[in-house]
């Protein structure tokens, strides 16, 4: 691994972190019964006081105030993309799979942005991680004269979409079908590097999460029935994972 590459990888992190921000705005202006998922009623109700009207546009939801969650300043967007970028150099290094990762990388902070902001993860959003990846890992693949590693790809995201669905489908859940979506996403990379990371990518999101919820509890920022973002936490839990091979 080359001191030069993981460099290079901390300052488009960086870079990344800045951008983000700029293109969230588009969307965190939206309501946020765009997005799909039993959360959503609460969330309006939450911020407006009138069940089923949006989200006010000015902002984050009242949740996410109160509970002191919402985009990120320049500088820490910087310093999240750039430590982000540089941990994915150091554990890939040369592979040619490392372009996919940092492409899915710097859309995974778009969708953290939007999602602390409004509970929201867009479908054109997820969308766009999805076809980075895919181009990506196909182009590893090919590289490496092994295209039978897209099918452990597959098969990832075939188990993050039908086990965060199952979740999805549990009477009183707050799993939204974005968040399903968005694991599936990452299952494809995480299938792509093997079971290990991919077990750990299932699991680790819903630890991170429920710490987050438990000191947030205690510190008294949100009350029990209090819907949070889950994007983030997928997104990390995937980070993490990676790093792990």
């Amino acid at each position: 691994m080359s001191g030069g590459l993981v460099a290079c990888a901390a300052l488009l992190g960086g870079a990344a972190g800045l951008a983000a921000l700029r293109v969230a705005r588009r969307w965190t202006g939206r309501p946020a019964s765009t997005r799909s998922g039993p959360a959503v009623g609460a969330v309006a109700s939450a911020a407006t006081g009138q069940p089923g009207r949006p989200v006010d546009r000015g902002g984050p939801p009242a949740p996410a105030r109160a509970a002191g969650i919402g985009p990120s300043t320049g500088l820490g967007a910087a310093v999240v993309g750039a430590v982000v970028f540089a941990g994915l150099a150091v554990a890939l290094g040369g592979d040619p799979v490392l372009p996919a990762f940092l492409g899915l990388a710097a859309v995974g902070l778009v969708l953290a942005v939007v999602d602390l902001a409004c509970l929201r993860l867009p479908d054109p959003l997820v969308g766009a991680a999805a076809l980075v990846v895919a181009v990506g890992l196909t182009g590893a693949a090919l590289l490496a004269g092994a295209p039978e590693r897209l099918l452990g790809a597959v098969a990832g995201a075939a188990l993050c979409f039908a086990g965060h669905a199952l979740l999805a489908l549990l009477p009183g859940s707050r799993l939204g079908f974005g968040d399903v979506k968005l694991a599936a996403v990452l299952g494809l990379p995480l299938g792509w590097l093997g079971w290990s990371p991919l077990a750990l990518g299932l699991l680790l999101p819903h630890l991170l999460n429920g710490v987050v919820v438990l000191a947030l509890l205690a510190a008294g920022r949100v009350r029990r029935d209090t819907p949070l973002p889950l994007g983030p936490a997928l997104l990390t839990g995937a980070w993490l994972a990676t790093l792990t091979t």
